[in-house]
């Protein structure tokens, strides 16, 4: 009895043991026959692909069930970012990939670009599922109820930037100091605060400087006018920069000049400065003080010239600019999914080009129009002087040519309307956007163009 019922125990070990053995081989096979069948870059808007982890899933170097797949953030770490207080633990899904099991995997990086790889994203390409989930990195904030601001503390602190830092990935520094610009006033046109951070941004604009345009944290900000009367007769002279007709154009102050001969600063007023002056008045200093003006200043004047040679401190002195030419202005076509946040993500329209280019429900025709959009060089305009002149020229609303969809019969365009526009200065490229509807029936855009000129657009067929 005992001997039978050993016999029996010894044999149900061996059969436990061998199907032991056949579970794994099992499991280990079809890991090693799970292939990926495709792995595609994702084309949505980059902001529309915004993503927090769930901390259900750890990431990959490949999908997880790949051979070779190796761990790049344990589950556990994945988790700890799903509660992360940081923008820097979002991250931007970029491609997609699916395997012979059916199931989906988001290639993605984090906003710090500190951890990249593949994460289980459930078994749609519809939806992120699974080990992550669309994310709002911003949300909307109110306006403030004054919104001409100044740079708090000029420098390389508190800049502007292309979006609030780690709400969109990659996102930079627009300027790395805004010493140059304390003086200028600065338009608020948009607020957002950090969603996990909570810290409040306001989009301002730079009338005078367009390239300073972006995101600053608002307390960077203040609503009080800098004093610029610092003039020191002892150490400075003033300037006026006057066209050829005697009108100011411009007034500026050379500060902290030394006196001829010297190396130190003046400390009486009346003392010849002409060689600091001369030397600190150069043609980047006079670009400077007429950024946006229209007008250029030459040291090498012979005018010029004289009146800095016979600077004393205290003097005022004036030097002669000159108005620049009339000069074209080239437009970017952008389309935006956020008409009110010019920060966010665009993608440049493409140029139709009849023969050489496939219509698309992104290649827009551009038609000849009467006249570019031009003024004198250097000059600023604003947003809406941009906004006027699309809409006089009949450029607030372009179409692309018909095209056809894959399982229908029907005749498919895509119409795009004007939303907003950035101000700069003439002669610099600047950019409007659009936003899409497509609609179906037959594009207007086989109806006869104006004639005149496309030399207004500088999009290209890609």
């Amino acid at each position: 009895m005992q001997k039978s019922l050993k016999n029996s125990l010894y044999l149900g070990l061996a059969v436990l043991s061998l199907g032991t053995v056949t579970v794994v081989s099992t499991t280990a096979n079809a890991a090693a026959k799970t292939k990926v069948t495709s792995d595609v870059t994702l084309k949505t808007a980059a902001e529309s692909r915004n993503v927090e982890a769930t901390g259900t899933n750890a990431l990959y170097s490949k999908p997880g069930t790949v051979k070779g797949a190796k761990l790049v953030a344990s589950k556990t770490t994945m988790k700890k970012m799903a509660n992360s207080k940081k923008s820097a633990d979002y991250f931007r899904a970029y491609r997609v990939a699916k395997t012979t099991r059916g199931t989906v995997y988001y290639k993605m990086v984090s906003m710090d670009g500190k951890y990249r790889g593949y994460v289980y994203g459930g078994r749609s390409v519809k939806a992120f599922a699974g080990g992550i989930k669309k994310a709002a990195t911003t949300k909307s904030a109110t306006m403030p109820s004054t919104t001409t601001m100044y740079f708090k503390t000029p420098g390389k602190s508190n800049v502007s930037w292309t979006a609030p830092n780690n709400t969109q990935y990659k996102a930079s520094k627009v300027v790395k100091d805004t010493t140059t610009y304390a003086n200028d006033a600065l338009v608020v046109t948009d607020a957002a605060r950090k969603t996990r951070e909570g810290s409040l941004y306001y989009y301002v604009t730079d009338a005078a400087h367009p390239e300073v345009n972006g995101w600053v944290y608002a307390k960077g900000l203040t609503t009080t006018k800098p004093t610029t009367d610092n003039f020191n007769d002892k150490t400075d002279v003033k300037v006026n920069l006057k066209n050829a007709d005697g009108v100011v154009i411009k007034t500026a102050v050379l500060a902290n000049l030394a006196a001829n001969g010297g190396s130190t600063v003046s400390t009486a007023t009346g003392t010849a400065v002409g060689t600091a002056a001369t030397t600190k008045a150069d043609n980047a200093w006079g670009k400077t003080v007429l950024a946006g003006t229209g007008y250029s200043y030459a040291r090498s004047d012979s005018g010029n010239l004289a009146a800095l040679a016979a600077a004393k401190t205290g003097d005022t002195i004036t030097l002669t600019v000159t108005k620049n030419a009339l000069s074209d202005t080239p437009i970017t076509f952008y389309a935006t999914t956020n008409s009110s946040d010019l920060s966010k993500a665009a993608t440049e329209l493409k140029a139709y080009k009849e023969g050489t280019t496939t219509p698309a429900s992104d290649t827009v025709v551009f038609p000849a129009v009467s006249a570019t959009f031009s003024g004198t060089k250097d000059a600023s305009f604003t947003a809406g002087d941009l906004v006027a002149y699309l809409t006089t020229s009949k450029l607030n609303v372009l179409d692309t040519p018909n095209y056809n969809k894959a399982g229908s019969s029907d005749k498919y365009y895509t119409e795009y309307t004007l939303v907003s526009a950035l101000p700069g200065t003439y002669g610099t490229t600047t950019k409007a956007f659009y936003v899409a509807s497509e609609k179906t029936g037959n594009s207007p855009v086989s109806a006869p163009v104006v004639s005149g000129t496309t030399g207004y657009y500088t999009n290209t067929s890609k």
